[in-house]
């Protein structure tokens, strides 16, 4: 396969990746896409766009225990999670396909795509494949979408937004004391959040007694939960919506150790939305700083996400 560069002035794009989607859209490229995966909803326009994978798992209606068994099988017998719609993805003749391969249970990975495609011929498509684990790695990203589209500038216009901003968060809590959060990435089992998510608690004020920036999300226990004693927890599923998260907890109510986390009896439970933040390594993860610093320091700066990006809980 060739990887022809500087693509043509007005490629035609796949994104197989919620994160690369909202990348190329912040970039001012979004009428380069001309297909999608299953997960990208961001911007809703998006949803137009022909639909090119599909999980081999069920989602809709499962509980996260479920999804986690169903995804931990298929991987036990060496089978892919995802789905890549081949003959499509061909017809449709990219220029540019982005994927990931930071993890192949998140998303579609440069895996499957490169198995939907060991059966073309002749194809000059470049794959982008992206894969972050801090915010530096974000902007990387970033960089590499815009030269891929022929739009260097865009990308680094659009860094410098998000250093920015990010920035000015951190100088709002900078004089506060720090503020311990435990963050739930997953429900069951119980999942905190690695890669870059210990960065944003930090530029938020906030101190996370789990995961390391730049590592893989840890499993840990609601008894570890128990012993680090959070101020506050804030619950935020890899692509769950709040509507999603609230049945799992009412579940959790009679949980021996969660109904007796000290933030669970002192009423500083939040439940945001994962789908659209946190979990995506792209121009929200601004927005997802934002919702962590109205959590920990709501005396101090309030950016308007309470209620729609995430809900107090019990409400």
């Amino acid at each position: 396969m060739s990887h022809p560069s500087p693509l043509q002035s007005q490629p035609r794009v796949i994104s197989l990746i919620a994160s690369a989607t909202e990348i190329l859209h912040a970039l001012g490229a979004g009428g380069m896409q001309i297909a999608r995966s299953h997960e990208c909803d961001y911007p809703p326009s998006v949803l137009e766009l022909p639909q090119l994978t599909r999980a081999k798992f069920k989602v809709h209606g499962a509980s996260s225990a479920e999804i986690d068994r169903s995804v931990k099988g298929l991987m036990q017998q060496g089978l892919a999670v995802y789905e890549v719609d081949a003959e499509k993805m061909r017809d449709l003749n990219p220029d540019l396909i982005l994927t990931q391969d930071q993890c192949e249970v998140c998303a579609v990975s440069l895996a499957d795509v490169e198995r939907a495609l060991c059966s073309w011929t002749g194809s000059e498509a470049r794959i982008v494949s992206l894969r972050p684990h801090t915010l530096s790695d974000v902007y990387l990203d970033i960089l590499a979408i815009a030269a891929a589209i022929g739009r260097p500038q865009a990308g680094q216009d659009l860094i410098h937004s998000m250093r920015t901003r990010l920035s000015e968060i951190a100088e709002a809590v900078s004089d506060r004391p720090k503020v311990s959060l435990g963050f739930v990435e997953w429900i069951e089992p119980p999942m905190s959040g690695g890669h870059w998510m210990p960065e944003l608690i930090d530029i938020a004020g906030g101190i996370s007694p789990f995961g390391i920036a730049g590592d893989n999300s840890p499993w840990v226990s609601w008894e570890q939960f128990a012993a680090a004693d959070s101020d506050i927890l804030l619950v935020a599923p890899c692509g769950y919506e709040i509507g999603t998260s609230l049945p799992e907890l009412e579940l959790l109510r009679s949980h021996p150790v969660f109904k007796n986390l000290r933030a669970v009896r002192e009423g500083r439970v939040f439940v945001a939305d994962g789908n659209a933040f946190f979990n995506r390594p792209g121009p929200r993860l601004v927005e997802s700083a934002e919702i962590l610093a109205e959590i920990l320091h709501p005396d101090v700066r309030s950016y308007g996400h309470l209620g729609s990006a995430y809900v107090v809980w019990p409400s």
